[in-house]
C-alpha cells in the first residue's frame, strides 16, 4: 500500500480530509497520508497571533467626520480548530463587519473631544463584541486597540488655529503683567532715586546754611562796624558775578539779566532781590 509523505509547518495545524470529509488534525511536523484510502490535506491553519487593521469613517455627535483605526489582535483558540477553519469563510471581513458596528455606534454618541478622551472606552467595547461574537467561530480575541483618530483636514487646522489663539493671548497676557511689573519697578527706582536725591539737596543746602552762618558770625566778629546784612550783601554779590562767569563760559545758557547802575554794594544786591522777585512775580 502506498503512502504520501508531506510536512507540517510550526505553529500551525493541517486539516486532513478523507474523500472529502474531516478526518483529523495534524500537528507540526511530519505528515503521513494514505493516499490509496483518500486522505489529503485541506488545508492549514496558523496559531500564531494575527493582527488586522480596520478603518472605519463615522461622525461624531458634533457632526464632525472622523476616520478611525482599530487595530483588533486575534488568534484560532486551539481547542475549536474545527470550528475556525469549516464554520467561519472570511474571519477579517467578519472581524471588520463587527469593528463597524460597534464604532459606528458609539461615536456617534460622543462629541470630537470626548472620542480622543474616550478612546479606550471605544477599543474595550470593541473587544467585548468581538470577543462574544468570534468564540463561536473558534476565535480569541487578544487586544483591540484604538491607534488613531484622524478627523477631516478643515476640522483639524481649525483645532490648531484655536489652540494657537488661546496660546496666544496667554502670551500677550503674561507680556502685558512682565510689562506692568517693569513700569511699577520703576517707578518705584525713579521715587527712591528723587527720594534720596532730595534727601542730597536738604544736606546740601544745609551745610551751606551752616557755613553762611559760621562765615557770618566769624566776618562780624573781626571787622568791627558789620553787620550780618553787610556779610549778606557781599556773599549775594559774589555769587551774582559767579553767575555770570558760568554764563559767559557756556554758550548755551539760558541767560537772565537783571539791570543795574554801577553803585554801592548794597544797591546791587537789592536791585538783585527786586529782579528775582519781579520774575517769580511774571512766572506765578
Amino acid at each position: 500500500m502506498g503512502c504520501c509523505i508531506s510536512q507540517v509547518p510550526h505553529q500551525s495545524v493541517s486539516i486532513i480530509e478523507q474523500w472529502g470529509a474531516f478526518k483529523r488534525l495534524a500537528s507540526p511536523g511530519l505528515l503521513i497520508l494514505n493516499c490509496p484510502c483518500g486522505e489529503s490535506v485541506r488545508g492549514n491553519i496558523s496559531l500564531r497571533v494575527q493582527q488586522l487593521d480596520v478603518r472605519c469613517e463615522t461622525k461624531t455627535q458634533d457632526n464632525v467626520f472622523v476616520t478611525l483605526t482599530c487595530s483588533v489582535q486575534f488568534q484560532v483558540d486551539n481547542g475549536h480548530i474545527y470550528d475556525a477553519f469549516y464554520r467561519l469563510t472570511n474571519p477579517h471581513q467578519q472581524i471588520t463587519a463587527y469593528v463597524f458596528d460597534v464604532v459606528r455606534a458609539s461615536v456617534p454618541k460622543m462629541g470630537l473631544d470626548m472620542v480622543f478622551e474616550q478612546k479606550d472606552e471605544i477599543a474595550h467595547a470593541v473587544k467585548n463584541e468581538l470577543a462574544k461574537s468570534m468564540a463561536g467561530f473558534g476565535y480569541e480575541i487578544i487586544q483591540a486597540l484604538i491607534t488613531d483618530i484622524d478627523p477631516d483636514e478643515r476640522v483639524k487646522k481649525s483645532m490648531n488655529e484655536i489652540n494657537a489663539a488661546q496660546r496666544m493671548r496667554v502670551a500677550a497676557q503674561d507680556k502685558a503683567e512682565a510689562e506692568k511689573i517693569l513700569q511699577v519697578k520703576s517707578a518705584e527706582a525713579d521715587a527712591e532715586s528723587k527720594f534720596l536725591a532730595g534727601v542730597g539737596i536738604a544736606r546740601q543746602r544745609k551745610a551751606i546754611i551752616e557755613g553762611l552762618r559760621d562765615s557770618v558770625v566769624e566776618f562780624s566778629e573781626n571787622i568791627e562796624g558789620s553787620t550780618p546784612k553787610d556779610v549778606m550783601d557781599m556773599v549775594l554779590v559774589t555769587q551774582y558775578f559767579d553767575t555770570l562767569k558760568e554764563l559767559g563760559q557756556h554758550g548755551r545758557s539760558n541767560t537772565v539779566f537783571v539791570p543795574h547802575s554801577s553803585g554801592s554794594n548794597s544797591s546791587l544786591s537789592d536791585q538783585i532781590r527786586t529782579g528775582f522777585m519781579e520774575g517769580k512775580a511774571t512766572h506765578g
